[in-house]
C-alpha cells in the first residue's frame, strides 16, 4: 500500500464504533478531561497508527492512554510513556526530536511504525478479549500494508499476544508453544525477527523495572536487525 491507502485506511478507522464499553468511555473520558488539560480539545476517537510507511521496524504496544492519545490523537503523544518511547527512538536516529506533545509539533519518525493492538483508550488499560478481537481487522490491515516491515518491536506482554495472533493468522512458522513474554526476547521467523520490551508505562519506570539502558538497547537492536 501507498502512503495514500494507509491515509484512507485511517480515515475508516476513526469512524469505528464496534466497541460500545470502548466508544463510552473514550468520549467521556474527552467530555470530563482531566485538569491540567481542561482548556484544550480531545481526539476521543480510534487512534491511528503514526510514522514512516516504509518502516523496516514495527512497535506494537497496548492502547492509547486516556489522556495521551485519546487526547492528542496521535500514538504514544501527550504522556510519560511516549516521552520514554520518543527520547529512545531519538537517540537511536529514528526520530526527528525526543519530544511528543501534540500531533502538529513537528516531529516526524524514519524507518518506524508505531501502532497498538487496540486503538480506543480502555478503561483501566485493559481491553476485554472481545474488544482485542474486534480491533484485529485493523491491526491486520496496517501490518499488511507496511510491506518493507523486518523487525516487530512489541512493547509490554499485550502487545506481543497481540502480534503473535495476528502473526499466526498469516499461517507463518511459529514455534510452539509460543516463547515466554519477556524484555529482550528475540524470536526469528521466516524473514522477521520479532523482539520484547518491557512497556515504557510509569508501572514500569519508575520502579526501575525498565530503565533508559534497557530500553536503549532493545530499540537499537532493532535498528541492527532492520539493516
Amino acid at each position: 500500500m501507498s502512503a495514500a491507502d494507509l491515509e484512507r485506511l485511517h480515515s475508516d478507522l476513526i469512524n469505528c464504533r464496534r466497541c460500545p464499553r470502548l466508544v463510552e468511555w473514550r468520549e467521556e473520558v474527552a467530555v470530563n478531561k482531566r485538569a491540567a488539560f481542561r482548556d484544550e480539545p480531545y481526539w476521543g476517537r480510534p487512534v491511528p497508527g503514526f510514522g514512516d510507511p516504509d518502516a523496516r521496524i514495527v512497535l506494537v504496544g497496548l492502547a492509547p492512554a486516556a489522556h495521551g492519545a485519546n487526547r492528542t490523537g496521535r500514538m504514544f503523544t501527550g504522556d510519560r510513556s511516549g516521552d520514554w518511547l520518543y527520547r529512545a527512538l531519538f537517540r537511536a536516529g529514528l526520530a526527528t526530536q525526543p519530544v511528543s506533545n501534540a500531533i502538529d509539533d513537528g516531529l516526524e519518525l524514519d524507518n518506524v511504525w508505531v501502532t497498538s493492538a487496540v486503538r480506543c483508550a480502555p478503561p483501566d488499560n485493559k481491553p476485554l478479549p472481545v474488544e482485542r478481537d474486534n480491533c484485529s481487522r485493523w491491526m491486520t490491515a496496517e501490518l499488511g500494508a507496511l510491506d518493507q516491515t523486518r523487525v516487530y518491536l512489541c512493547l509490554g506482554g499485550y502487545g506481543y499476544q497481540a502480534l503473535w495472533r495476528h502473526l499466526m493468522s498469516r499461517e507463518l512458522e511459529l514455534p510452539r508453544p509460543r516463547p515466554k513474554f519477556g524484555h529482550g526476547l528475540e524470536v526469528n521467523l521466516d524473514g522477521l525477527t520479532l523482539l520484547c520490551s518491557y512497556h515504557p508505562s510509569q508501572q514500569n519506570t519508575f520502579t526501575g523495572r525498565l530503565t533508559e539502558e534497557m530500553l536503549d538497547a532493545v530499540v537499537g537492536r532493532a535498528v541492527a536487525l532492520a539493516g
